[in-house]
């Protein structure tokens, strides 16, 4: 790998941009795909395909094999809400790599404490979001059930690239909320987005089992695409 090459894998890695480095195994020659060219290029396929499974692989062509690289970002996991939910689902993802912040204007519930190992912010999440770059490698979970609180940071997770947004509350409180978001200025497309009732439906009950149902569906909509409404949820 020359210099040229290594910058820019660190420029994509602090501007957490997916890139894919495609190495000619017959001759060594290296180029570099980002997520806006891989639509154009001869793998276009398989870095698509790559960039959301995590995985590399080699790949022929007339000249020879080629081993196509995937560099993502880290994952990043968006939690509103320092709630019992949070404090279950916080280890989960973090487990499964992601880095963890959890946001939450109550100082009393957003404590390092309660949530060890993750980034704790106890600020209004609109006041705090803008300046964390929600981006396509983001998930996005909002827990109080206070509409002070999640709608605000819904309408600016909706106004991202975040791959999973899901919302905490019966199908009488999403539909409250959607009815709000709606007032707001929110199409139906992006309102959508939204996973609501949050999780998948596996029958959770109790905190821990709904983490569980969280991390499934978020599990599923990063690896598969999609918001999961095709699978019903209970009410929670």
């Amino acid at each position: 790998m020359n210099s040229e090459t290594l910058q820019r894998l660190l420029q994509a890695q602090r501007g957490r941009e997916p890139v894919a480095m495609v190495t000619a195994l017959h001759s060594g020659a290296q180029r570099i795909v980002c997520a806006r060219q891989a639509a154009d290029d001869e793998f276009g396929a398989v870095i698509v395909d790559g960039f959301r499974s995590d995985r590399s692989t080699v790949q022929s062509n007339a000249a020879g094999e080629h081993f196509v690289e995937i560099f993502n970002p880290k994952l990043r996991l968006i939690v509103i809400g320092a709630v019992h939910i949070a404090q279950s689902l916080v280890p989960m993802a973090t487990a499964a790599g992601y880095q963890v912040s959890v946001i939450d204007p109550r100082a009393a519930f957003a404590t390092a404490e309660r949530f060890p190992g993750a980034e704790v912010v106890a600020e209004w999440p609109d006041e705090v979001l803008p300046g964390l770059g929600l981006d396509a490698r983001c998930g996005f979970v909002a827990l109080t059930h206070d509409p002070k609180i999640d709608d605000p940071a819904l309408g600016l997770a909706l106004q991202s690239d975040c791959f999973y947004i899901g919302a905490l509350g019966s199908r009488k409180t999403q539909a409250a909320r959607r009815e709000r978001l709606v007032a707001a200025g929110f199409a139906d497309a992006a309102l959508a987005r939204i996973a609501g009732p949050v999780g998948l439906d596996i029958g959770a009950r109790g905190a821990p089992e709904i983490a569980i149902s969280i991390m499934a569906e978020m599990t599923m909509c990063l690896r598969h695409g999609g918001a999961g409404h095709d699978i019903r949820r209970d009410d929670r």
